[in-house]
């Protein structure tokens, strides 16, 4: 069996899941749950304190991304970190869909009322997760094989 780092990656995946379910040195989360937001890195990723484990951990917004914080990203790290750090928030996890492929939690946040993601879209600083890389020009010499060169 191949050994998971929980250190760097806290989360197994489904897949991960079903085949080692007993593996984990804590519980996976698979439900929505209350939390502490003790860190803002950028306008779509928080650390999250809970009281069933002894760690704090990231988690990465679902459906959203924010723009890199060199590409504009301080905007909406800034609005969302005077929004939620250091508050109660209400976690919802799709449990189909829970873990991205970097081994982060993947969910929404909600905080007074109103989904968090959802509010950054429509102030604009945030684009639907599908959307994330429209506008952009491909990086050529990744998209063609120059072989013949």
């Amino acid at each position: 069996m191949v050994e998971h780092d929980f250190k760097i990656f806290p989360e197994l995946t489904n897949a991960q899941l079903a085949a080692m379910p007993f593996d984990s040195p804590h519980e996976q989360i698979t439900y929505d749950f209350e939390a502490v937001v003790v860190k803002v890195h950028d306008g779509d990723t928080v650390t999250l304190r809970v009281e069933f484990r002894d760690f704090d951990f990231p988690m990465r917004f679902l459906d959203i991304d924010a723009p890199e914080m060199n590409a504009g990203g301080v905007k909406a790290r800034d609005w969302l970190s005077n929004e939620i750090l250091g508050e109660e928030v209400m976690v919802s996890i799709d449990p189909k869909n829970r873990v991205d492929k970097w081994g982060r939690l993947l969910g929404r946040i909600m905080y007074v009322g109103l989904d968090m993601g959802n509010t950054m879209l429509r102030l604009g600083l945030v684009l639907p997760f599908d959307r994330r890389r429209e506008g952009e020009i491909p990086t050529l010499d990744k998209t063609f094989s120059l072989k013949w060169l």
